[in-house]
């Protein structure tokens, strides 16, 4: 479970160009539950994801994930229970490197560094057959570079890399925002079925109102830095793409 207890975030405080990004934002989201975050540019949406992956660090408030605080923590303190894929393909992935090498690097994340973590068959046969889910073909194409790959191609990867090992939450920062419509929805797909099939709990930033209606189930609507909107369940069910456009207008 993910709590956020009375969050602020005050960028450069008593300067000129002070910047109030979030506002005693409480929120709390269930072990499995899926999330999806809206609002205009500058909401506050991006800041509250970060605050939550421990990036930033709250100006006020408390964080409490499965019940321990770890509001102080870094975010590479909070690595092994937390995975997230960023806006850019880029980001996620070493170009480089090849694709097993990229999934090695993934499990020393969470794992105690040892050099051998990676290099069994075991582990090339575990990468496979989980490349094999993605319906791209690259199961068989573990030694070519990362590099090589189209940006869906990476974000695919980087979504399973997530989950290689045990984790709890899966943070998804406008994942699909710079690819084409093909290969986004793909990317959606799959990041709809791993949350599923992993029970992960998650969170989806993104300014696409139809994915926002398509997958999730809870939508939080944000508006300078507060939470204006929380719908879940039946509510969410009913809630329609012109509703939320309505939103916006």
């Amino acid at each position: 479970m993910i709590e956020l207890i009375n969050i602020s975030k005050v960028f450069n405080s008593g300067k000129q160009n002070e910047v109030q990004a979030l506002t005693e934002v409480d929120l709390s989201i269930s072990n499995g539950q899926f999330v999806v975050v809206v609002g205009s540019n500058g909401s506050g949406k991006s800041t509250l994801l970060n605050v939550v992956a421990g990036s930033i660090k709250p100006s006020k408030g408390s964080i409490l994930i499965n019940g321990n605080d770890v509001t102080s923590l870094p975010d590479y303190k909070r690595s092994p229970s937390i995975a997230r894929v960023f806006q850019n393909p880029l980001s996620g992935t070493a170009p480089d490197l090849s694709i097993i090498d990229n999934f090695r690097l993934a499990a020393l994340r969470t794992r105690s560094k040892s050099l051998k973590i990676g290099l069994t068959h075991k582990f090339r046969n575990l990468v496979s057959e989980r490349l094999t889910r993605l319906g791209m073909g690259l199961e068989n194409k573990l030694d070519q570079p990362m590099g090589s790959l189209s940006g869906g191609q990476r974000q695919a990867l980087t979504l399973l890399m997530g989950v290689m090992d045990d984790l709890d939450i899966l943070l998804l920062d406008e994942p699909t925002a710079a690819l084409d419509p093909k290969s986004a929805g793909i990317v959606m797909h799959i990041a709809h079925d791993i949350i599923r099939d992993f029970n992960l709990t998650a969170m989806l930033i993104t300014h696409n109102l139809k994915d926002a209606h398509t997958y999730g189930d809870r939508v939080v609507h944000m508006v300078e830095g507060r939470v204006v909107r929380d719908i879940k369940g039946s509510d969410k069910q009913a809630l329609t793409t012109q509703d939320m456009f309505g939103w916006f207008a």
